[in-house]
């Protein structure tokens, strides 16, 4: 048996764990060490491949799910199994028409192989269901068989409940799959999955012939499906010979007809081929008629070409003669041109130079010119614009100044008012008034009448009296004016005693026009 140390088991204790301190306690001295080694290999245990161990104890917090583990004695291992397990079971449903039927089907159900869902296993059906201690072998308890049985006859009675019988006869593999999955989403809580579902053939409950009458009534509709099947056969079958015995009289009419028509067209060919073969002949006699002919002709041509291309030599050979003369003179003649060409052409180049270089002199003058033309504008432009800029300026000073100066001449009068009465003495605007409201007047010769009821004394009072009061009551009336609006009438209206004042006023502001100007 080959050697193996406990550290290199997967599950030994990690140095500093309470375990191995105990461990350590067992085994004071090498002998007692070997004593030791054969009950710590008892502690190590090991599952059947279709099982798992559940450890728990001191050191876990919930349970351990492990193939192979050291269980230490104060920790409890159990075993479970993975195997799936059948549930045959004949339900009694009810469908939406209220048809009772019963409902065999078979489930294989087993714990799903993964951790969180044996763990669920393991915490919620490894024991029993009234607490008892559970038996050391794996197989599954009673009590898990009844909270199996117990989800599918609830979930498949919801299911078929909403369902007609039709619907579950013709989509068996929708109700099925329905079946399934409600199912599932319940035993998940438990850690357990179906692995394989069969429904059988529906039945009739005690009492019920539902089923029965429904497969009366198919073999019966069968039954007449088939006489009536015989009965088509049969037809087909009369209708069939009689149909086969004319067409074939048919054919041999047919065949009949085609073989006159046969005969008649091979007769037609034979006649059209004789034609054929006359005209042939008689094209092939002309033909070697028009070839005799035509070899003749060619002959005749053939002569002539040649004879033709002999006096082409003969004129070709004399015409080199002459040319060879005439090539050498004229040879003669062009180079004398050359030359005469090469020297007018020096002398024009020559002229075309100057004639360059004079307009390129021109060009480069004109130029200069125009480039000092253009910068004498540019700083007359310039000029021009600081001398108006520099104008401007000034004016908006002479401007500046001249506001100042208005501004001191409408102190001087007591304000804009006098200051507007004033220009507008300087510059006759009262005369022009008078004159245009004289021109207005001119020649109307107004009436003016007063009537006196005498109702203040006495009735030969003086007929100027309500002019005089109107006069007098306009000073109070423009102070009124004056003081609500701030307009002043004008001092020849209702100023007339301050006539000294005015006229210092008006020498005041000739001084400081003067100074202005």
């Amino acid at each position: 048996m080959p050697c193996m140390r406990l550290r290199d088991l997967p599950d030994w204790p990690k140095p500093g764990d309470k375990a191995a301190a105990e461990l350590l306690l067992v085994a004071p001295n090498p002998n007692a060490s070997r004593l030791a080694v054969p009950a710590i290999s008892s502690w190590y245990k090991v599952s059947e491949p279709n099982e798992y161990l559940v450890l728990t104890g001191g050191g876990i917090n919930d349970v351990l799910i492990k193939k192979t583990a050291f269980v230490m004695p104060w920790q409890k291992c159990t075993r479970i199994s993975i195997s799936p397990f059948d549930f045959s079971m004949n339900l009694q449903a009810m469908t939406i028409e209220k048809l009772q039927f019963s409902l065999p089907a078979v489930f294989t159900i087993g714990p799903d192989n993964n951790i969180d869902s044996l763990k669920k296993y393991a915490l919620l059906l490894s024991g029993e269901a009234d607490g008892v201690k559970a038996a050391k072998s794996a197989t599954t308890g009673n009590h898990v068989q009844d909270i199996v049985k117990g989800i599918i006859e609830g979930e498949t009675r919801v299911i078929v409940s909403g369902m007609t019988m039709e619907e579950i006869f013709k989509e068996r593999h929708v109700f099925k799959q329905h079946v399934i999955e409600n199912v599932q989403n319940e035993l998940d809580q438990f850690g357990l999955r179906i692995y394989n579902a069969n429904v059988k053939e529906l039945q009739d409950t005690p009492g019920s012939e539902y089923f029965t009458l429904l497969s009366r009534k198919a073999h019966e509709g069968a039954l007449n499906q088939a006489k009536i099947d015989v009965a088509e056969a049969r037809m087909r079958g009369e209708i069939g010979e009689a149909e086969k015995r004319g067409k074939t009289k048919q054919e041999i009419s047919k065949i009949d007809a085609e073989t006159a028509v046969l005969e008649t067209k091979r007769r037609s060919e034979k006649a059209q081929a004789d034609a054929q073969l006359t005209n042939r002949q008689t094209e092939l006699d002309m033909g070697i008629r028009l070839g005799k002919i035509s070899a003749q002709r060619q002959a005749e041509m053939k002569d002539a070409e040649l004879q033709k291309q002999v006096e082409t030599k003969r004129a070709e050979t004399e015409l080199e003669r002459l040319r060879a003369i005439d090539v050498t003179k004229s040879k003669i003649s062009r180079e004398a041109a050359e030359q005469n060409a090469d020297a007018d052409l020096y002398t024009k180049m020559k002229t075309a130079d100057a004639v360059m270089y004079k307009q390129k002199m021109d060009a480069d003058a004109h130029y200069y010119r125009v480039s000092k033309d253009a910068e004498a504008a540019f700083l007359a432009k310039t000029k021009e614009a600081e001398a108006a800029y520099i104008a401007k300026k000034k004016e908006a000073q002479g401007i500046a100044e001249t506001a100042k100066a208005y501004a001191a001449m409408a102190d001087v009068f007591g304000g804009p008012q006098g200051f507007l009465q004033y220009l507008m003495i300087q510059n006759k605007t009262y005369e022009a008034l008078a004159r245009a409201n004289g021109e207005a007047i001119k020649g109307l010769e107004p009436k003016i009448t007063v009537w006196n009821t005498g109702s203040s004394g006495d009735a030969s009072q003086d007929t100027t009296a309500p002019i005089r009061n109107l006069m007098q009551s306009l000073p109070p009336l423009f102070s009124t004016i004056h003081e609500q609006t701030g307009i002043s009438p004008p001092t020849w209206m209702a100023q007339l005693p301050h006539t000294q004042n005015q006229l210092n006023s008006t020498r005041q502001a000739n001084d400081i026009q003067a100074k202005l100007k």
